[in-house]
């Protein structure tokens, strides 16, 4: 197939394309600034301006752009442009290919499991309401913003990922410094869920995304069997044969990071991936353990 990607440079990007390329499919990476070569195309979300001529004969869009949210405090100017960036940016995507003709069969499309909010320990599927701060109203625009691809009669994916564990970027790189150093600890009461997910599997459910015609909607794109941060501190520090001794009080992580602390280290969300089960799609890792013990190897 002919795929577009974009944030091909990003943590998923990085690591969908090369497997994409190695079961033969084209890759046209959406790109930022002046295209390269025959395999890029250039747009500008807040331009609102694309290269649609490079899009003709797009069989599969896999849309994974967006400003980190983890980067740096939330300022007033940050938050704006993690909304920004992916609801302009996906606007423009899905309207683009809806004009196309013949148009693409599927785009997936990133959100996350900021949806559903701060749940304690409710266990939450994809029918799970939307939750009230401020990454839940990012994602309730982010998948809003699909609409014209949609009603245009592509079928789109919302891929709700969670905590991705690779140890190149994300999450877990952050960790792994003060864990080596025998610097872990849980953060806060250590019951809030962490609903984590492998990269290799992220990779698979986007490529099951693509090929499996009876998904469309919502995705969450976690592992079976979440673990309360305390389990996952635990794990992480047996795995890498350190203590877990130094744990980061609520209060400290407020003051270090600010809203931020709340929305990612805080917040307690404990995702199933019903869709994902009921599709027939195959785990690589269910378990954290065999998870973080894979990448860590990398």
């Amino acid at each position: 197939m002919k795929i577009l990607v974009t944030g091909s440079t990003g943590l998923v990007g990085n690591a969908l394309v090369p497997a994409l390329e190695s079961k033969g499919h084209e890759v046209i990476r959406l790109v930022r600034g002046q295209a390269k070569n025959e395999s890029e195309a250039n747009w500008n979300p807040e331009q609102g301006s694309i290269d649609a001529g490079r899009l003709n004969g797009i069989e599969a869009a896999v849309h994974l752009a967006g400003e980190s949210i983890a980067d740096g405090r939330w300022s007033e100017e940050k938050k704006q442009r993690i909304r920004d960036s992916r609801v302009k940016g996906t606007r423009l995507l899905s309207e683009s290919l809806a004009q196309l003709n013949p148009q693409p069969r599927v785009l997936v499309s990133a959100s996350a499991i900021g949806f559903y909010g701060n749940r304690g320990a409710e266990i939450l599927s994809e029918d799970s309401s939307s939750g009230n701060d401020f990454l839940s109203e990012v994602c309730r625009e982010w998948e809003a913003a699909t609409a014209p691809a949609s009603q245009s009669g592509i079928r789109v994916v919302n891929v709700r990922i969670g905590i991705v564990l690779s140890s190149k970027g994300g999450a877990l790189a952050k960790m792994l410094t003060p864990f080596k150093f025998g610097a872990g600890g849980k953060i806060g009461s250590g019951e809030q869920y962490m609903s984590w997910v492998a990269l290799d599997d992220v990779v698979g459910i986007i490529q099951h995304a693509i090929e499996n015609e009876s998904l469309s909607g919502a995705v969450n794109t976690v592992a079976p069997n979440p673990v309360t941060n305390l389990e996952f501190t635990k794990t992480l520090g047996s795995t890498l044969s350190r203590p877990t001794i130094f744990p980061v009080p609520a209060f400290a992580a407020r003051l270090a990071f600010g809203e931020m602390a709340d929305a990612l280290l805080l917040s307690s969300a404990r995702v199933e991936p019903q869709r994902l089960k009921q599709s027939g799609y195959k785990f690589q890792f269910s378990m954290l353990i065999e998870a973080l013990q894979q990448v860590l190897k990398n």
